[in-house]
């Protein structure tokens, strides 16, 4: 599943392709992408003829603000857009398609089908639906070690459940939090509300830097991961645990070793991030 990085490079890649343009009309070839309003004929109706003035990442989800609406999408596991001409051929797994006035379409296209779009009346897109309930963004000024240890505080829970848990920091997936969790020295079995000042300073520059170095690096492109011109993200390359399953730590040299924690596969240096102890970089 796209991760912050990868949603913020698609987001950025939109921006440049898609921003001021008017939606003609919608088509729309499989209803159940499109979670509100209920009545798809209602949600091209309300569509038609409105301009995409910004488009924004929240947590994992895609924002396309328009004249009176925000477009809420969330790419799942394997959705991507693509800007096209009307007369190119479209796709199989092509579910929605923005046909613009200038001649050009933005198209949706999931494999796996998961993918959603919600339409929320512009105002409303915090306070309705998918972004109601979400934590805090790990990539704004206002993130600090201190808000960090706040969120840990008095929680019992491990600390990797705790971080993919997007009603307390949003954006987190498995993949940069086995990485945030490596650079840090910290056990992800280690419970939240246990990591010292220490700790959660080196955890909260850890995810940081991580996700900077991800986002400016395009993402990560595990499995079918593309941005809006489908082009591969890098940061895959810089992984330094995830995935590396039996290959030396590039700290010390033991194994990474790889189980399961909360039901995700984690991968760790048992060297590195011994379990209920203190850890150095």
């Amino acid at each position: 599943m796209p991760e912050l990085p990868e949603v913020e490079t698609v987001v950025r890649t939109l921006q440049r392709l898609v921003l001021g343009k008017t939606i003609a009309r919608v088509s729309v070839l499989l209803p159940r992408i499109i979670r509100r309003p209920d009545d798809v004929e209602e949600f091209k109706a309300l569509l038609a003829g409105q301009t995409i003035h910004a488009i924004k990442r929240r947590a994992k989800f895609i924002q396309f603000v328009l004249d009176r609406d925000v477009l809420i999408s969330h790419l799942r596991m394997e959705g991507r857009y693509g800007l096209y001409q009307a007369e190119e051929p479209v796709e199989k797994h092509t579910h929605v398609i923005f046909h613009f006035t200038d001649g050009t379409e933005l198209r949706y296209r999931d494999v796996r089908q998961f993918g959603t779009m919600d339409l929320i009346p512009l105002g409303l897109e915090t306070a309705e639906g998918p972004l109601a309930k979400l934590g805090v963004e790990p990539l704004d000024p206002n993130f600090t070690a201190e808000v960090l240890r706040g969120l840990l505080k008095g929680r019992t829970t491990k600390i990797k459940p705790l971080l993919l848990n997007q009603e307390c920091i949003v954006g987190l997936g498995n993949i940069y939090v086995d990485e945030s969790l490596f650079r840090a020295g910290i056990h992800p079995e280690r419970p939240a509300g246990k990591l010292t000042a220490e700790q959660t300073a080196r955890l909260h520059a850890a995810i940081v830097t991580t996700l900077s170095e991800a986002v400016e690096q395009g993402g990560s492109s595990i499995k079918s991961y593309v941005n809006g011109q489908g082009e591969m993200g890098m940061f895959q390359q810089s992984l330094l645990v995830y995935g590396r399953k039996g290959e030396p730590c590039t700290k010390c040299g033991t194994p990474i070793i790889r189980f399961v924690v909360g039901g995700r596969g984690t991968h760790i240096c048992p060297a590195c991030q011994k379990a209920g102890k203190r850890t150095k970089q």
